[in-house]
C-alpha cells in the first residue's frame, strides 16, 4: 500500500514537471514571437523594468510610457487569471483556454500596441496555471529565480547538505529556451501570423490538462481558488 502511495505521488510530480515544461515552452514561444515583431518582451518582465529605467534615465519618455503599460498589463494579466481560476474553481483548462482566445485576439488584431499589450496580458494570465510542483515553486514566463534557486541548489549538495528538489529548477528553463528557440524559428517562417502558434499551444495545453486527474491539478496550485474561505471577523 506505501508503495502504492509513493508511486502515485512520483508520478504526479513526474505529470507536474512536464505540464510545468510545456506551460514555460509556450510562455518562451510567445516571447519570442513578441520580441521580433515589436521588439518588446511579452512575459520577461525583468527585462522591460531595466529598458524602463534606460527609457527614463535617458529622457526618452514615450518609450518609458510604453513598457510602463506593459508591465501594468503583465500585472493586470496575473490577476485576471487569478479570477478566471476562482470562477472556474481552479480549472486550468478554462484558464489556457482564455490564454489561447487573447492570443488569437492578438494575432487578429495585427502588429500594433493592443495587440502587444493582449500577449502581455496572456502571459501575465498563464503564470495562475502551476505555482509549485512537490511542493516547489515554479515560475513559468521568468527564469531568473529558477536558474538562481539551481544554482544555490547544486551548491548545497555538492557541500553535503539536504537541498530535496533543487534540480526541478532546470525544468521550467529548458522548457522555455525551447520554446523560444521554436518561436524563433515560426516568426521567421510565417511572421506575424506566428502568434497562431501560441494560440495552438495554448489550445493544446487546454487539452492536455483535460487529460490530468483533477486531484492531480489541485495539489499544482498553492493556493486553492476552488476553496471559499470565510469573510474576516465571521
Amino acid at each position: 500500500m506505501r508503495r502504492r502511495v509513493r508511486r502515485r505521488a512520483r508520478a504526479r510530480i513526474a505529470v507536474g514537471l512536464l505540464f510545468a515544461s510545456l506551460l514555460s515552452f509556450a510562455a518562451g514561444l510567445t516571447d519570442a514571437v513578441g520580441f521580433l515583431l515589436a521588439g518588446d518582451f511579452v512575459s520577461f518582465m525583468s527585462g522591460n523594468t531595466t529598458r524602463f529605467g534606460i527609457a527614463v534615465g535617458t529622457g526618452d519618455l514615450a518609450r518609458a510610457g510604453h513598457l510602463l503599460a506593459l508591465l501594468a498589463a503583465f500585472v493586470a494579466g496575473n490577476a485576471l487569471g487569478v479570477l478566471v481560476m476562482r470562477a472556474a474553481r481552479g480549472s486550468q483548462p478554462v484558464l489556457l483556454m482564455t490564454v489561447a482566445a487573447m492570443t488569437a485576439l492578438s494575432a487578429a488584431l495585427g502588429s500594433g500596441g493592443p495587440a502587444i499589450v493582449l500577449l502581455v496580458l496572456a502571459m501575465g494570465a498563464i503564470n495562475v496555471a502551476l505555482e509549485e510542483v512537490g511542493g516547489q515553486s515554479l515560475g513559468l514566463t521568468y527564469v531568473t529565480g529558477a536558474l538562481s534557486r539551481f544554482g544555490r541548489g547544486l551548491a548545497r549538495r555538492l557541500l553535503g547538505h539536504a537541498s530535496p528538489g533543487w534540480w526541478v529548477q532546470v525544468v521550467p528553463w529548458l522548457g522555455m529556451a525551447a520554446g523560444a528557440a521554436f518561436g524563433g524559428a515560426a516568426e521567421a517562417a510565417f511572421g506575424h501570423a506566428a502568434i497562431l502558434a501560441s494560440t495552438l499551444a495554448c489550445a493544446g495545453l487546454a487539452v492536455l490538462a483535460l487529460c490530468i486527474p483533477r486531484r492531480w491539478r489541485r495539489t499544482y496550485l498553492a493556493r486553492r481558488p476552488f476553496r471559499r474561505t470565510a469573510p474576516a471577523g465571521a
